[in-house]
């Protein structure tokens, strides 16, 4: 009868630890599968890893081709924005590019465009080339209410992108010419107002509010390209079995 009772608690005590090993294997799934959909629905991929990489390698070469040139220029590495301040370029209030502006456009527009365009591995994986005008957050005359001050800055910002981009598209440099009809069809250009301000300390900082920026947009290689190709994969395999 010991015999007996002791396997029965014996036998008991294997169901336990086999529960409490399923228990753990199965939170521990849990866990994974929560960070892969976590993963999933931030675009957390390894192609986006792999993107983010070649952004920021790109741009940390831009800041060593501006630095070797004396061009004073704000270079995010990790974002790929290259901010320039409208001191640089305008006078107070305007979007017609300054003699200063053009002098500062003549030395940084080549260096540039020829860092990320000649190379034609960079040059196929971007999709847009973003110019966009920013203001800060200061009143204009005569516009007396929040609707009108915004519009008034969104026209300004809008203006003095523009200015930029007509400048690129007419500027004339050694090697434009081998990619200009790609550059084209990536270049746009935006108007943000003052809607995204510098701040400092907490305040806006009205000098570094008032800017122009340059961000490079690549292409999306996510999961969704994958999906499709596999998709476009599978049609194709039925309608190879079909014929």
């Amino acid at each position: 009868m010991k015999y007996v009772k002791y396997g029965t608690k014996q036998e008991a005590g294997d169901d336990n630890v086999f529960w409490v090993t399923m228990s753990d294997l199965l939170l521990g799934l849990v866990v994974v599968f929560l960070i892969l959909f976590v993963f999933a629905i931030t675009g957390f991929t390894q192609n986006k890893i792999d993107e983010h990489q070649n952004q920021y390698e790109i741009t940390e070469k831009l800041a060593q081709e501006l630095k070797k040139n004396d061009i004073e220029v704000d270079v995010d590495k990790y974002s790929g924005r290259i901010k320039i301040s409208d001191l640089e370029l305008f006078e107070l209030n305007s979007w017609e590019l300054s003699e200063k502006g053009k002098q500062y456009l003549s030395k940084f527009v080549p260096i540039y465009f020829d860092t990320i365009m000649k190379n034609p591995k960079v040059r196929e994986n971007i999709s847009q080339i973003i110019i966009e005008g920013h203001t800060d957050s200061q009143a204009f005359a005569g516009a007396n209410s929040p609707e009108m001050r915004y519009y008034k800055n969104m026209d300004l910002s809008l203006k003095r992108a523009s200015s930029v981009a007509q400048y690129i598209v007419f500027s004339d440099y050694k090697d434009k010419k081998s990619y200009e009809a790609e550059l084209f069809k990536l270049l746009s250009v935006q108007g943000k107002s003052s809607s995204e301000p510098v701040l400092v300390n907490g305040k806006e900082d009205y000098a570094k509010s008032r800017r122009v920026e340059l961000k490079i947009m690549f292409k999306d290689n996510s999961i969704l390209d994958a999906i499709k190709k596999q998709e476009q994969k599978t049609q194709n395999n039925k309608t190879a079995q079909t014929k």
